[in-house]
């Protein structure tokens, strides 16, 4: 058995979800663990707190792995620290560590393991391009229950497919916590989004942006023309309604955040546009043919403005 951790906001719950289905594709006997939600600590501990909204999109009959099988797999459940003498075995044979943790861009690994948990966010898209037809039609929206809220998404869908629609994602908020800044700020600067910009329309003259912002007021500051939209009304529990309308937009302009990324996935027309900035976070390096072969389809643009 392989039991997939969920954690996070929901672009990454939806990643572990698709690593999760993936390795059900290939046959393998697998288990999603969504006890992180349940951990205070760690709930605790997220700037920005975070509930299980994953299970709003996906089917209900994904298998979720119970307590006894965790220990199964673990030795123990995942918050609890391994015992001294598990300690002592996974330090003389490491293979048998049943705790697999992500560290790179991409593993191979996940792929060979068994009777293992898995902890990661798993961004990169070679692990589940393949199935994303069939996360397409999974992954699916809710209705809106709030009524002004449903009319005005559906006013803007109209819009979207009238036009050379692309959605641009300006995430500030958290990312601007002391923490997070020093992880992920200078990534999605204003010279990535001019370089963004400009590559579209050059290709789409005509092109309508619509934007969704945690700071809509930034971006009425920073962006005006006729043709620029700001979504602001899709708030709270609502907030997954901006993923939706994204991927109802024909080309998309990402920042290094999940949720966008998710946006511009779940638009199924093999023309689009797909852009995001060349890395993630401040640890990482861009190796461009790395990036571009675990990003396939995808323009990157780094931090200057500059196509990779």
């Amino acid at each position: 058995m392989i039991i997939v951790r969920v954690m996070g906001g929901l672009g990454n719950q939806l990643q572990q979800y698709a690593l999760y289905r993936k390795l059900e594709h290939i046959g393998r006997d697998a288990r999603i663990d969504t006890s992180w939600f349940d951990n205070q600590a760690f709930q605790a501990s997220v700037s920005a707190g975070r509930e299980l909204e994953m299970e709003r999109l996906v089917p209900p009959d994904y298998k979720k792995a119970d307590e006894q099988e965790i220990r199964a797999v673990l030795g123990r459940l995942w918050e609890e620290p391994a015992s001294a003498a598990q300690k002592i075995k996974y330090r003389l044979l490491p293979a048998s560590k049943p705790f697999f943790e992500e560290t790179e861009m991409y593993h191979d690994a996940v792929w060979d393991r068994d009777n293992c948990y898995l902890a990661g966010y798993w961004a990169a898209d070679k692990y589940y391009a393949d199935i994303m037809d069939i996360l397409r039609r999974e992954i699916t929206f809710p209705r809106c229950d709030d009524d002004e809220v449903r009319r005005r998404n559906e006013d803007v869908i109209r819009q979207m497919q009238e036009t050379v629609s692309v959605s641009v994602h300006i995430r500030r908020g958290d990312y601007l916590d002391e923490h997070n800044r020093a992880l992920f700020g200078g990534i999605c600067t204003e010279r990535y989004y001019d370089g963004a910009f400009a590559y579209l329309r050059e290709r789409y003259p005509q092109a309508e942006f619509f934007f969704f912002s945690d700071d809509p007021a930034y971006v009425r500051e920073h962006y005006r023309g006729a043709r620029c939209h700001v979504i602001d009304w899709n708030r709270g529990r609502n907030s997954l309604y901006d993923m939706m309308l994204m991927s109802r937009c024909r080309h998309h302009i990402c920042a290094n955040s999940t949720f966008s990324f998710w946006g511009a996935r779940l638009n199924p027309d093999a023309g689009k546009v797909m852009i995001r900035p060349s890395v993630h976070k401040n640890t990482q390096r861009c190796i461009p043919e790395q990036m571009k072969e675990l990003w396939k389809g995808w323009t990157l643009i780094t931090p200057q403005g500059g196509i990779v």
